[in-house]
């Protein structure tokens, strides 16, 4: 693999991690929305990742793994319901739904896109890096 080819390599990472990012704070934002059905009701949204191997035809030991957003997911996992009649969004029976967000585990994603996003920032340095030394080689 190229040496350039690690810019890409590195900013398609930066990229899926951003989207991962965009969606976890989307997913924040809306954890404790309310509704009265569980039709309108916001479910937590993951991205769905996929290697793109780039230059395969060409050859082999050129080839250059990227990943892409191949989509967006939402969970299947079921809503919160609370029993709460005096709640202006309840509905007849009197529950009000909140989306399927775990806070927790949120947080948890942030923190893991995050060092992702970092550590593909410091690939991209250390590229930088040997290519001005490399550079100065010739001088």
């Amino acid at each position: 693999m190229s040496l350039y080819n690690i810019f890409d390599v590195a900013g398609s990472g930066m990229s899926v991690q951003t989207t991962r990012l965009n969606l976890v704070a989307s997913n924040m934002a809306n954890a404790e929305t309310v509704s009265s059905s569980t039709g309108e009701t916001y479910r937590a949204r993951q991205p769905i990742f996929a290697e793109v191997l780039d230059g395969a035809m060409a050859n082999q030991q050129s080839a250059a793994k990227k990943v892409r957003v191949l989509g967006v997911v939402e969970s299947q996992s079921p809503l919160r319901s609370e029993y709460a009649p005096q709640h202006p969004m309840a509905n007849q029976d009197g529950y009000i739904f909140k989306p399927n967000v775990n806070v927790v585990e949120e947080m948890a994603n942030m923190m893991s896109a995050s060092q992702s996003y970092k550590n593909n920032v410091e690939v991209l340095n250390t590229a930088k890096q040997l290519l001005q030394q490399t550079l100065k080689i010739g001088q």
